[in-house]
């Protein structure tokens, strides 16, 4: 019997992403699999129930689930929306298990074993199945683009009869997937672009993209590299000098950009009340980690902040502000990941335990994961 694949439509707020498109559909068909979607689930994404019907999806109002083994989604669906499912169905997501533990909890007690994506193990051949880098990259794009928009001047330096504009100084404050492409975004568009890490071996990256590196040289022996590339805390020795460094830089910027996020943790501040008040009135911070607490003082999710004359705006969802193509690079990883571990006898994915035992949430009426165990 084929192995059933769901995709429910989204119900967080604001979630405009689908978790499967008519490409990936097509896909998990040839592999032998049969894709549920319920209907509507890709409007919000520019896709209409009968461009998956075309490649080989069944479309429900009703039942989505029932039979299901494998259930997609962008966010971690809700209990009550997966009764029907098999015993043992895989909930394949994000799943945001620090703050949901509840509803982790929830798919343990009901005997779903639960894949958050968001675990991905950061290796060469899990790349393609990375939802936070894929995400990220569309994120660092989409905050340069809203904050040259509510900038009121131009990017890029003009040489006009009637005189000379100056490019905008762009500060990008944190150099993962989302920063380098808010730095080659911002260069794009003609800005004269800089950017600081806790990571020192961002250093070269900045440079490859033509930013200029600002760095802090006098504590050494502090790399904030953690497991898996990403970001550890900063020391407060760290922290003070970076202060300092960044409040002689950010008076002179026009934009800055911040992204550091620490999987797991509130977002570190980068920005404070003070250093907004040395900005120039005009000026704008896009905060990307607005929505886990912010690196910017005073920032809102959703909301247009003006202190001391400086906009401060941030998505508590920015990826869904691109979602037609955030959906596609989503729904590839989905499909890169499932499609890697397909046992062509068994009409279905059997999981390795490198993958499998980082990204394994739930199995067997149990929490297993030990980073929820600790």
């Amino acid at each position: 019997m084929a192995t059933t694949i769901s995709v429910l439509r989204e119900r967080a707020d604001g979630e405009s992403r689908v978790a499967a498109t008519p490409e990936t559909v097509k896909k998990f068909t040839a592999l032998g699999a049969k894709v549920v979607i319920e209907s509507g689930a890709g409007l919000a994404a520019s896709i209409a129930d009968a461009d998956y019907q075309a490649t080989g999806a069944e479309i429900r109002s009703e039942g989505v689930v029932n039979g299901a083994d494998i259930v997609l989604g962008v966010q971690g669906p809700e209990g009550d929306l997966l009764a029907g499912a098999n015993p043992g169905a895989w909930i394949v997501a994000s799943l945001d298990p620090f703050t949901r533990r509840d509803r982790v909890d929830a798919y343990a007690a009901a005997g779903f074993e639960a894949l958050a994506m968001e675990f991905m193990p950061r290796i060469t051949r899990a790349q393609s199945m990375d939802i936070l880098s894929s995400q990220s990259n569309l994120a660092g794009y989409k905050a340069v683009i809203e904050a040259a928009g509510a900038y009121g001047r131009a990017f890029p330096m003009m040489m006009t009869a009637a005189g000379t504009i100056s490019a905008a100084r762009v500060f990008v404050m944190g150099v993962g997937v989302a920063g380098l492409q808010a730095i080659a975004t911002a260069r794009r568009l003609g800005a004269q672009v800089s950017a600081t890490d806790v990571r020192s071996a961002t250093k070269e990256q900045i440079q490859s993209l033509g930013a200029k590196p600002i760095f802090v040289e006098s504590v050494a022996g502090i790399e904030g590299e953690g497991a898996g590339g990403y970001a550890t805390e900063m020391s407060a020795e760290y922290q003070q000098a970076q202060a300092e460094l960044v409040s002689s830089h950010i008076a002179k910027q026009d934009i800055v950009i911040t992204t550091a996020l620490i999987p797991g943790r509130a977002a570190p501040r980068l920005v404070t009340d003070a250093q907004i008040a040395s900005m120039k009135p005009g000026s704008v911070i896009f905060d990307l980690a607005v929505a886990q607490g912010g690196n910017v003082e005073g920032s809102v999710p959703d909301q247009v902040v003006v202190k001391h004359g400086v906009k401060i705006i941030g998505f508590s969802n920015t990826p869904t502000h691109l979602a037609a193509d955030a959906s596609a690079l989503f729904s590839r990883n989905l499909y890169n990941f499932l499609s890697a571990f397909w046992d062509k006898e068994q009409g279905k994915p059997v999981l390795d335990e490198e993958i499998g035992n980082a990204i394994r949430l739930t199995q067997g009426g149990q929490v297993v994961n030990p980073r929820l165990l600790g």
